[in-house]
């Protein structure tokens, strides 16, 4: 468990801080903070990226993200089926990281 907690904190960079360490259920709870944190960045870039997209670009980028969401859940579910406390710890850190990685690509939109 002490390994995955400080490849949940590596995996930060700084957004948010805090280290997710204690018991199962704490380091849990952690994830899921910041794992909203992580989501509501993601909403605010993707609304930009609808408003900054060119007419015939928003349904597919509605579609795509509509999408990336039914993944994200199915593929994190695969890793809360595991067996043991540490399913729950790998299902959080799939969410916390596949959330933030979509929210810093909705960000680059535009950018490139």
């Amino acid at each position: 468990m002490l390994a995955l907690a400080s490849a949940a904190r590596a995996g930060d960079q700084g957004d948010p801080e805090q280290s997710c360490d204690g018991n199962t259920f704490q380091m849990v709870e952690c994830l899921k903070a910041k794992t909203a944190q992580w989501d509501k960045r993601l909403n605010i870039a993707y609304q930009q990226a609808l408003k900054d997209a060119v007419p015939a670009q928003r349904d597919p980028l509605r579609a795509a993200q509509r999408l990336w969401v039914q993944y994200r859940d199915a593929n994190c579910l695969y890793y809360g089926m595991g067996e043991g406390t540490i399913a729950r710890l790998d299902a959080g850190e799939c969410m916390r990281s596949m959330t933030e990685t979509r929210a810093k690509e909705l960000e680059g939109l535009g950018h490139q």
